[in-house]
């Protein structure tokens, strides 16, 4: 950390979180920090950076989706390196001070997204975005209206913004492109502006950088005067299964639907394995 900023950057451990690794290394100028804080533990601490509001389209579209292990503005700290930690956040904080750093909210993104093109593979089809225009083609999984409409296209200039919602046990989560002007009444499954996605890690982690990566080509949200560029997510303990009351016909055509993704390569062996062991979990 100096007067230009703050770097981090994932190890290839197969211990770092994947999100983390396709992130990289990430800069983050100095005028984008809020604050820095370092927290003790028994077997170690942990080094976390707040950024100013509006300032990391990352940050803005993450919030509420991922896990702290995939949160590259934290920082595992050794125990024995934790003398080193508090005198990092003293000289951050002192450098905040003498470079006058406001810690408010910020009027534009200060940090650039993720590099494109990006894609992210949902329960009915892939959306692909090049910067200018996002595209969607349909799987045989689509259903009714979508495949009907066919493949999609929305250039950037007609996006109003997009709407991420989490899968929830075992209902489904989607993406919804929000065009100017539209009034989306059609259920998730039938909107052909919508990605549905089964609540897989591949696909929270591709989502959080799809959605970053057209936030910072929208308009700011301090210049929107109607509705958020991407629409927030439902509090974490809303968003998890308890396990209880799980119809077995859901589950077991869960179970095909994940067969057939996999037999189709659309899942590696190790994301079927995972996916199909919380499932059966709950039979």
């Amino acid at each position: 950390m100096g007067q230009n900023g703050w770097r981090t950057r994932a190890g290839g451990d197969r211990g770092v979180n994947k999100l983390r690794q396709l992130l990289g290394e990430v800069a983050v100028p100095l005028a984008a920090v809020a604050g820095i804080a370092y927290e003790p533990g028994k077997k170690g601490g942990r080094l976390r950076l707040r950024l100013r509001e509006g300032a990391d389209p990352f940050t803005q579209a993450a919030r509420g989706r991922i896990s702290e292990a995939a949160d590259p503005y934290q920082l595992t700290v050794d125990a024995d390196r934790a003398g080193v930690a508090e005198y990092f956040v003293d000289k951050v904080r002192d450098t905040l001070v003498v470079e006058q750093v406001p810690d408010g909210p910020s009027d534009r993104y200060l940090l650039p997204g993720p590099g494109l093109p990006l894609t992210v593979s949902g329960g009915d089809g892939t959306a692909t975005f090049d910067g200018e225009s996002v595209h969607i083609e349909w799987n045989w999984a689509v259903e009714g209206a979508k495949k009907s409409a066919g493949p999609q296209r929305f250039p950037l200039k007609d996006l109003a913004g997009v709407e991420w919602i989490p899968s929830a046990g075992l209902e489904n989560g989607h993406l919804r492109f929000r065009l100017r002007g539209s009034v989306h009444m059609l259920a998730p499954k039938s909107d052909p502006h919508c990605l549905l996605l089964w609540g897989l890690d591949k696909e929270t982690r591709t989502a959080a950088l799809f959605v970053a990566a057209l936030l910072v080509r929208l308009p700011h949200p301090s210049q929107r005067s109607d509705q958020p560029a991407v629409l927030e997510a439902p509090a974490p303990e809303a968003s998890v299964p308890s396990g209880r009351g799980d119809d077995p016909d859901a589950l077991l055509r869960r179970l095909r639907e994940l067969g057939e993704l996999h037999r189709d390569g659309v899942l590696t062996e190790e994301e079927f394995t995972v996916a199909k062991q919380a499932l059966l979990r709950r039979l």
